[in-house]
């Protein structure tokens, strides 16, 4: 009798999944196919093809792909490689804390025209629940003073330290991947900072005070462990996040990931002093072979002719750096701007900076076995932009910089504790 299995059948989305078919005729090829339904009703379909062993298994953390969405042995590939129904839809997760991604797996014949997929019963599957938080994390709006965010407390007693969470351009409250960090051991604070709620849809300016609150804010809660807090940033939101780390001392670690050197957009004002930004170059946009726009060529002019004055003074930081780059990213030249900032690093003899950068992986990294969107709508451009990326490097440099990204988290935000004897 066929069987499918899958360990465990309930986890967080940056668990990995042991997959296992037995019960196989032995060498008989089937094919395995991945579906999810995301919160709008948008499917997303992977599919692989693989060989059974001479006892009629296939165990996908020991055998190769032969063909579909992947090749080789990659245990998570059929995640990872969820690809839209819809061209261009990007997976995300609004409602992190009440229902997980269901992901069904399903085994047929290898012989089935995938023409005749969505009509024919699988011989076995299975329903996978892919959560964005772990039992006793607590998610408590945040409306306080201006603040606009969502803050995630993880399960236990004690004091755990402290996480801001910024994302970029499309604004908004993007929660799924503080819930992640707070499932494993971070007080993290969503904060939105434009087009959500009350706050402005479109900002003239960014206001550092603001963020500068939501940093005193996450350091008075009882919760938090001091003295210093986090960033978690990517783009726009990585701009904000390397300015605060420059500006005020409590930030003593920042994760900047594909993010620029400089101010970009709209001007940044803190106490009465203002960054106005580089000057894009709108001819050095390219449209590509699909028509995607790609924008990471744009400030190179800027960028050329600029004094030192116009890149953020990164050598003021007090705290530690965690620069996180996708070599493939096409909405920003991240590689160019994190080189930039840490050469300035090293000419002012500072050490407090680590740079992890990604052959093939493009500009949307996110938490582990996500798929990579390599381009999606901004609405408010009314483009299709390119965002880069090569789906199997990407996965890797996901997988490899979560890690990373908590490990040097940990190592700056938790006391280490010596022994008095």
């Amino acid at each position: 009798m066929i069987q499918l299995t899958a360990t465990p059948a309930s986890a967080l989305i940056d668990e990995p999944v042991h997959i296992r078919a037995t019960g196989l005729p032995p060498s008989h090829i089937v094919l395995l196919r991945a579906s999810l339904e995301d919160e709008k009703g948008n499917l997303f379909h992977s599919l692989a093809y693989y060989k059974a062993s001479e006892v009629g298994e296939v165990d996908l953390e020991r055998d190769p792909s032969l063909g579909g969405d992947y090749v080789g042995v990659h245990p998570m590939g059929l995640f990872w490689s969820l690809k839209p129904e819809k061209l261009l839809m990007k997976l995300s997760k609004r409602d992190v804390m009440n229902s997980p991604f269901l992901v069904q797996i399903k085994l047929y014949d290898s012989n089935l025209l995938l023409t005749n997929i969505a009509t024919t019963t699988p011989k076995v599957s299975l329903t996978l629940e892919r959560w964005y938080r772990a039992p006793g994390v607590k998610r408590i709006q945040v409306r306080e003073g201006r603040l606009r965010g969502a803050l995630f407390l993880p399960p236990g007693e004690g004091r755990f330290p402290g996480v801001i969470d910024l994302f970029g351009g499309l604004g908004g409250l993007i929660e799924f991947r503080a819930s992640l960090l707070a499932s494993h051991g971070f007080v993290a604070l969503a904060l939105a900072y434009f087009n959500y709620e009350d706050l402005p849809p479109q900002p003239e300016k960014t206001e550092l005070e603001y963020f500068e609150e939501a940093v005193n804010f996450l350091l008075r809660y009882p919760k938090v462990l001091g003295p210093g807090i986090g960033i978690v940033s990517i783009s726009r939101g990585a701009e904000i996040g390397l300015s605060m780390a420059i500006h005020l001392k409590q930030v003593i670690a920042t994760v900047l990931i594909n993010g620029p050197n400089f101010v970009f957009s709209i001007p940044q004002v803190y106490r009465g002093q203002v960054s106005q930004p580089l000057t894009i170059s709108p001819q050095l946009l390219s449209i590509n072979a699909l028509g995607l726009a790609e924008f990471q060529h744009t400030f190179e002019e800027a960028r050329r002719e600029a004094s030192e004055t116009s890149f953020f003074p990164v050598e003021k930081a007090q705290g530690h750096f965690l620069f996180v780059v996708g070599e493939d990213d096409k909405n920003f030249n991240s590689k160019a701007f994190a080189e930039q900032a840490t050469e300035q690093l090293r000419r002012y003899g500072k050490n407090n900076w680590t740079l992890l950068s990604y052959p093939g992986a493009g500009h949307l990294l996110e938490p582990p076995y996500s798929p990579l969107c390599c381009a999606s709508e901004i609405s408010n451009l009314h483009l299709f932009t390119h965002w880069g990326g090569e789906v199997i490097p990407h996965a890797a440099a996901q997988e490899h910089s979560w890690k990373e990204i908590q490990k040097f988290l940990r190592k700056h935000l938790v006391p280490v504790v010596t022994s008095q004897l």
